[in-house]
């Protein structure tokens, strides 16, 4: 039996399987990343809800595991060596479950770094620039008089959907035949752009046929289709 005692995290969220991977999230964009990477890879886990809109993780046992309190964050009680290793950052979180299991990552040194530049791409650049546009155009920052800020993000974000669609021209997946981290790190996001951040039509996404295509593709997956759900407050 694995011993989580000495993380305060789990003192808040008690695990009933220490034996499996400790995953303490939300059905985020960002979130939803390390859930359907779950899913596709067959590990077992053990999800947590942390509801971010009551500010849980802010909490002092959230922030004993990741000081920067953003979901998501994972414990592996079977980490390197036999050791638990505890982690937070969803481009982390991929990239060692990648590793741990051979999957969803090239072995070629080429591809593999290839990959991981796509998943950054996702990190760096869209994640930030269609957060923002949600928060322009659903949240608070709809009710701004000034509209130049949305301008701006929604601007950024139509690149952004050109850039990948120019990746995805002729390919079923950002790194081609494969499916991989990169899709799993961005699926989430452009889902939540066209849903529940409403901007569709704001952005011009039907435009993008390439990213449209591979969207629906990937959202074909019953990994992504539970992983989606996957801890929801509902």
């Amino acid at each position: 039996m694995s011993d989580l005692s000495r993380f305060p995290i789990a003192q808040r969220w008690p695990a009933q399987h220490p034996d499996r991977i400790q995953l303490y999230s939300l059905n985020t964009p960002n979130g939803v990343k390390a859930s359907i990477m779950l899913e596709e890879t067959g590990l077992p886990y053990e999800p947590h809800l942390v509801d971010i809109t009551r500010n849980e993780s802010h909490t002092p046992e959230f922030l004993s595991l990741n000081p920067n309190g953003k979901i998501p964050a994972i414990i592996d009680p079977d980490g390197p060596r036999g050791e638990p290793l505890a982690l937070f950052e969803s481009g982390a979180i991929l990239m060692y479950l990648a590793d741990k299991t051979g999957k969803f990552i090239s072995t070629d040194p080429a591809q593999r770094w290839h990959t991981i530049q796509w998943v950054f791409f996702q990190m760096a650049s869209i994640g930030p620039m269609f957060g923002q546009v949600g928060f322009f155009n659903k949240f608070a920052g709809k009710e701004y008089a000034d509209k130049r800020p949305l301008r701006r993000y929604v601007d950024e974000s139509k690149r952004l959907l050109g850039v990948l669609n120019g990746r995805l021209d002729g390919r079923d997946w950002i790194m081609g035949d494969d499916y991989s981290i990169a899709d799993i790190a961005t699926v989430g996001w452009v889902n939540n752009l066209i849903t529940f951040y409403e901007a569709r039509e704001l952005v011009g996404y039907d435009a993008f046929a390439s990213v449209g295509r591979w969207l629906n593709r990937a959202l074909e997956r019953p990994a992504v289709q539970r992983g989606l759900k996957i801890p929801s407050r509902d």
